[in-house]
């Protein structure tokens, strides 16, 4: 029997790089489809804990799918308790956009659901494809104007090396960030520190009133071994995350401050 791999992305049922995962999925595993209704782009790990989830059982494409009102989060939970689907591996995406960075693993709802899969005992992979016009993340993403062949091969080629294989160890999550042009090969990267240089934009609205959005350019480059590096050179970059945010090495110097100032009370 093929493995079981249970496919979500952030973009919604609708997207056709979840339907491409699918096409390079299926002929090397059972692929059940547990996806957004709709677009739930940039919601991180948010979860559903103050509003009923519905799911619906749907066909796509010829396929029988579920399409979940929540969030990349509840997706995942949804098919692994409400479905009871026991999927060898969760993979999410292709997301139409990179998710390079401290910043957008942080934010990607992708990524997201690759981190609630892992902390619920399933290893996961994202998928994300670079865009040349970071406009084409807000468009339809029924419609995509580039390719998604290429993609197609990595999600193939890293899902069927993890399915015959454990993670590295220490590994929760891979990352996977495929450039718009694949010029290289695979890179193993660590994440670089930012993907966009935050800026706020204030308008003011028919009545005079000022709103804001949110915005800011992608930053050219970033340091070599890094991710945002790796797309620019159009390597394909795989970063290897894990659940454990830690910072261990601050741990002496954080024993030794309080280990003195709890002394100090006693004077």
């Amino acid at each position: 029997m093929k493995p079981r791999i249970l496919l979500t992305n952030d973009d919604g049922i609708n997207s056709a790089g979840l339907w491409a995962a699918y096409e390079a999925l299926s002929p090397i595993s059972e692929v059940t489809v547990v996806a957004p209704a709709t677009q739930q782009s940039a919601v991180g790990r948010s979860i559903s804990i103050f509003e009923p989830i519905r799911a619906h059982e749907v066909e796509m494409n010829g396929v029988t799918a579920y399409a979940v009102g929540g969030k990349p989060t509840d997706a995942v939970i949804i098919g692994l308790y409400a479905l009871g689907i026991r999927p060898a591996m969760v993979v999410s995406g292709i997301n139409i956009g990179e998710n390079l960075s401290f910043e957008s693993i942080m934010t990607s709802g992708t990524v997201g659901a690759a981190l609630e899969a892992a902390n619920q005992g399933t290893r996961a992979i994202a998928f994300s494809l670079q865009v040349e016009d970071q406009g084409d993340k807000f468009d339809d993403p029924r419609r995509h104007r580039q390719s998604f062949e290429p993609s197609k091969r990595v999600v193939q080629e890293v899902c069927r090396t993890f399915l015959e294989r454990p993670f590295p160890r220490g590994v929760d999550v891979l990352n996977v960030n495929i450039p718009s042009v694949i010029k290289g090969g695979y890179e193993v990267t660590r994440l670089a520190e930012k993907l966009f240089a935050t800026g706020v934009e204030k308008r003011l609205d028919p009545r005079g009133r000022p709103y804001f959005w949110i915005n800011g350019p992608l930053i050219s480059d970033a340091g070599e071994g890094t991710d945002v590096h790796a797309i620019r050179k159009g390597n394909i970059s795989l970063t290897p995350i894990t659940l454990d945010c830690t910072a261990t090495g601050a741990r002496e110097e954080l024993s030794r401050l309080f280990s003195t100032a709890k002394k100090g009370e006693g004077r």
